[in-house]
């Protein structure tokens, strides 16, 4: 094969077709990339919260409020940080039954005045047990917000782009991260001690939250659920308006089909979405969930995933990334040199999430970025474990030190790349409409409830295996996430949410052989491609057509 040939069957090249295809109306569509942005802003509270707790037991008027004499310990630290995850799960669970009944729109904003409550009793506590219980509900409403956010980008985004528009919530997520941080930073420089230097943290937010309930009355609603709730002429014309096409194009006929027909299968399941009660739908929806083989499926990858995710390190590192400086000999009794590095690992993972969001996700598929960033994340994990280890035993050199914080900024990397796509895209995909909430906040739920017990164990684990034995612990996960990968993570990048149901049936071990099909995000098989003509690509470029994927 020349290169020619190999440049023409390449990812980007299928990306950039596929993408050329769809047409300029659709991938530049005003309704559908300012819905898009608003609700991958629902990650915002999350990273927010992690980017400055992270650091703001550092700050003086923090400490002398609620009695944390050191912002480097991870004993000190372990509630301030973890409590919040209870909040979390609680939050995924109630999302189930509020984004069916209310919508994603109305959702939102129940969702926000939880947040918005829970941080307005933060920003007043009186002493540590008030603010504790404000973390929670801070927790209810970012659990929910979290949950709402990737299943509504998946809904509306068309296939071509589904991979990269539900990766503008990471992209969110690691924005978030870099502002409250150096805002957190900013704060200790040049604001004297009081309340007001964690109260500003708080603020904030809120009123960006508050901003984006007035903007959520001029978002779209999902087509879907407005077919769910039988609001068909809504649903297409709302389908109409995030495409920027006319109403009889076969692009939006071929759309509202698929939709129309995945919503009938469920009218089927549930005997009607409006005539059986809250309880009879719900007990429709669990059977429907743990009975069908394909959707347990959908279930186990999911949970797998979460777990593998927490299991390889990345966001405990996130969230204790002062103490594991101060562990590893970096910035060591240097709060502001500590809090400035928090800045800079957060700006570098918002750098590789937008790196990852237009080079990897979709271009190079899940299961490639997958293998890659796990690979990663488990080398850099070794090097961490060896550094720590001789460091303890003969000491290290300047330049050793040097790698190592470097060697932590590449595990994010790798983080972002791979696993931290497996929860946040690959898994708010795999959902049909009938069962996607449901689903979705089983995973959530699961996911916090993970991350708590992480993040409070983090510290007993340094402690117990001495520091570098945490390293070799994330690095053993990561060497099961890449055969988990192998065997049971299809590739389903560029395939419609319906399409992506036959990729479920069969055996659960197919992962490997169903991607090796060839296949692009148009449906055309890289063969085709090569024997297409010029008149037909040329004129492959005045239709849009609705992405197929064979399976």
């Amino acid at each position: 094969m020349n290169f020619t040939t190999s440049l023409l069957r390449s990812p980007i090249k299928r990306y950039r077709d596929s993408l050329r295809k769809a047409g300029p109306k659709v991938v530049w569509s005003p309704s559908l990339l300012y819905s898009a942005a608003f609700f991958a802003g629902t990650a915002i509270p999350a990273t927010w919260d992690q980017g400055s707790a992270s650091v703001l037991p550092s700050l003086p008027g923090f400490q002398e409020q609620f009695g944390i004499s050191s912002g480097s310990s991870g004993s000190q630290l372990r509630n301030f940080i973890s409590l919040i995850y209870i909040g979390y799960a609680v939050g995924a669970a109630l999302s189930f039954p509020v984004n069916d009944w209310m919508g994603r729109r109305a959702s939102f904003r129940i969702y926000s005045s939880i947040y918005i409550v829970g941080q307005l009793i933060a920003i007043l506590a009186p002493n540590k047990a008030a603010m504790y219980a404000s973390r929670i509900v801070v927790g209810i409403g970012i659990g929910s917000l979290a949950n709402l956010g990737p299943l509504s980008i998946a809904e509306i985004a068309p296939p071509e782009m589904r991979g990269l528009l539900s990766a503008w919530f990471g992209i969110a997520m690691s924005l978030s991260l870099v502002v409250s941080t150096f805002m957190t930073y900013g704060i200790y420089l040049h604001l004297p001690p009081s309340r007001l230097q964690y109260q500003l943290v708080w603020i904030v937010p809120c009123v960006f939250i508050f901003l984006c309930c007035i903007a959520s009355f001029f978002v779209c609603e999902s087509p879907r659920w407005l077919e769910l709730a039988d609001r068909s002429e809504d649903a297409l014309s709302t389908l109409v308006r995030l495409r920027r096409l006319p109403f009889d194009h076969e692009r939006v006929q071929a759309e509202y089909q698929q939709i129309r027909s995945a919503v009938q299968e469920e009218r089927v399941a549930f005997h009607g979405f409006r005539s059986v009660s809250g309880l009879g739908r719900l007990n429709s929806t669990v059977r429907e969930l743990f009975t069908v083989s394909s959707n347990v499926r959908r279930l186990h990858i999911c949970l797998v995933s979460y777990a593998l995710a927490q299991l390889s390190g990345a966001n405990t590192i996130t969230s204790y990334f002062v103490p594991i400086l101060n562990i590893a000999g970096i910035a060591e009794g240097n709060k502001a040199e500590g809090i400035m590095l928090s800045g800079f690992y957060a700006v570098a993972k918002l750098v590789f999430v937008t790196l990852a969001s237009f080079v990897f996700i979709d271009l190079l598929g899940r299961r490639r970025s997958l293998f890659f960033g796990a690979t990663l994340q488990g080398c850099t994990d070794i090097y961490m474990a060896v550094y720590l280890k001789v460091r303890q035993d003969t000491g290290v050199s300047a330049s050793a030190s040097e790698t190592a914080l470097a060697m932590l900024f590449l595990h994010a990397w790798g983080y972002i790349v791979g696993l931290f796509i497996m929860p946040y895209v690959f898994g708010a995909e795999l959902w049909p409409t009938r069962i996607r909430s449901l689903g979705g906040a089983i995973s959530g739920i699961f996911h916090w409830l993970f991350l708590y017990a992480m993040q409070v164990a983090l510290p007993s684990l340094l402690d117990r295996t001495h520091n570098w034995g945490a390293f070799v612990f994330f690095a053993s996960w990561c060497l099961v996430a890449i055969l988990y990968t192998h065997f049971m993570i299809p590739e389903v990048s560029g395939l419609t949410m319906e399409e992506i149901e036959a990729v479920f049936k069969g055996s659960w071990f197919n992962a490997n052989t169903v991607s090796k099909r060839p296949r692009t995000m148009s449906g055309i098989s890289p063969k085709d491609e090569d024997n297409a003509t010029g008149n037909e690509r040329a004129d492959s470029k005045s239709k849009t057509v609705a992405s197929e994927g064979v399976v």
